[in-house]
């Protein structure tokens, strides 16, 4: 299929990069990264600010970069807002000669893996056409992702953490610009939610910050993932209360307006990890593990989830002794994407922000060490 002039942004044909180029690109990019997370302390916070803000705005403009899950995300909201068909129920490849779904591949015939809180607030894409829609949603990750760097820099200062290289560490990794931003993934909005969520916890607005918390999750399910921790480690009794409080209501509201407007059907879209664990990708660690090793991928799936659960239980029973609940929690959201079978480098952001403020310089190394191996991933041979 042609690319029309509307999906191609201000670069137009684009920069005549060949895949090996753009390989090197990367590369090159993610050690100025490392450079500059390293320095930005000595170039302060409002350098940062405006080296993510022209990175950002650089590849928002950018067409769709390495995916093309964004007329995913239209074609579930064309499917319901303007063809009055279920989400949950209905595939793209039920309205096959939509505009956005003509355009999707790895999903055509899968319903709605995201959440019924992603999947309602994107049905007024679906209302403005193709071209616009996809703006509006590149327009949405990229902003989410600002207001997420701007929230690490608030929280790192509040933690005693110099919060310069803390919003480098996020909003400046290649993979968060070209996968993130550059692919328009509600992988932004979900952690913009769950770390907004964090911050407000942190600042004694517990219920607030649970029901911030499982918007996150009805947007993907993963960010679920935070929320025992900021429980075990909520401190004092009223305080934990809140935040139950907080979690419940929330958990409510969505279930209640999921059932009303998209019934039972919504929970069979919602498989774990969004659906993904039906996938292996070849870069996950698991799948890794199990070439080198010469074992069945279905085994390495099991020993990884099976110590992925016991690494979790005692990092919950460590922050229900006193430890770092947000510490603890960017370990458990590292290590899902270590044990998941079904990794891709958008999904690096779920860990990101947490990392950034947890005052761990050895998840931080583990973490860059991740980034750098899912940082080809996709790019065409």
């Amino acid at each position: 299929m042609g690319a029309p002039r509307w999906l191609l942004g201000v670069y137009g044909d684009g920069l005549g990069i060949a895949p090996g180029g753009y390989r090197a690109a990367l590369w090159v990019a993610f050690g100025a990264y490392v450079v500059l997370v390293l320095s930005a302390g000595a170039l302060g916070l409002r350098t940062i600010r405006w080296a993510a803000i022209a990175g950002v705005a650089a590849f928002a403009l950018a067409p769709p970069l390495l995916s093309l899950d964004v007329f995913s995300y239209l074609s579930y909201a064309r499917l319901g807002a303007l063809h009055g068909l279920n989400p949950y129920d209905f595939a793209p490849a039920a309205i096959p000669h939509d505009d956005a779904a003509a355009r999707v591949q790895d999903y055509r015939d899968a319903v709605s893996v995201y959440g019924p809180l992603f999947t309602l607030g994107s049905y007024p894409t679906g209302l403005i056409g193709v071209p616009a829609g996809m703006w509006a949603l590149k327009a949405a990750s990229a902003l989410s992702v600002l207001g997420l760097a701007a929230l690490v820099a608030r929280v790192a200062t509040a933690r005693g953490i110099s919060p310069a290289p803390a919003a480098a560490l996020v909003v400046l990794n290649p993979l968060v610009l070209v996968d993130v931003v550059g692919g328009a993934h509600n992988d932004a909005l979900m952690m913009l939610a769950l770390f907004g969520g964090a911050a407000l916890v942190l600042s004694a607005r517990e219920a607030s910050g649970g029901m911030a918390m499982v918007a996150a999750a009805g947007v993907k399910l993963p960010a679920a993932v935070a929320a025992p921790f900021a429980v075990a480690g909520a401190g004092d009794r009223r305080r934990r209360v809140r935040l139950l409080m907080g979690l419940a209501v929330g958990v409510l509201a969505i279930c209640v307006v999921a059932l009303a407007l998209f019934g039972t059907a919504v929970v069979h879209g919602l498989d774990f990890l969004s659906g993904s664990q039906q996938r292996v990708s070849y870069h996950s660690l698991p799948a890794t593990a199990a070439r080198g090793l010469g074992v069945d991928v279905d085994a390495a799936r099991v020993v990884f989830a099976t110590a992925y659960v016991a690494i979790a239980v005692s990092l919950l029973v460590w922050t229900a002794r006193g430890g770092d609940w947000v510490r603890a929690a960017a370990w458990a959201l590292f290590g899902l994407l270590c044990a998941t079978v079904y990794l891709v480098p958008w999904y690096l952001l779920w860990a990101l922000p947490l990392v950034a403020v947890a005052r761990d310089r050895t998840l931080v190394v583990l973490t860059l060490a991740l980034c750098a191996y899912q940082l080809p991933v996709g790019v065409p041979g």
